[in-house]
């Protein structure tokens, strides 16, 4: 299927909104949690996942991060805890 021009720039921008609300996520992680967001959990999953899945499980992804969902979700991840936080 040919990507639809406008899905790939929104894509595109919304891993950059991603990356800016996820800056400690490495590239690759945020390639990884997006497909496994998109519902999809085998290694090679990035290669088949399509841009509207794609975007799709992006805006997710922002949404969880910024806190402007419905219904707010516990996003915190071992990356996300202080070394203060773990030995309390």
């Amino acid at each position: 299927m040919k990507p639809d021009l406008q899905t790939r720039q929104e894509l595109i921008s919304a891993l950059h909104e991603l990356s800016r609300v996820r800056p400690q996520w490495r590239f690759g992680q945020l390639l990884a949690n997006l497909a496994t967001t998109a519902g999809q959990h085998d290694p090679g999953a990035v290669w088949d996942l399509e841009d509207d899945i794609a975007l799709a499980a992006a805006q997710t992804l922002i949404q969880e991060s910024t806190g402007t969902q419905d219904h707010p979700a516990n996003t915190s991840s071992v990356e996300d805890i202080s070394p203060q936080e773990v030995t309390s």
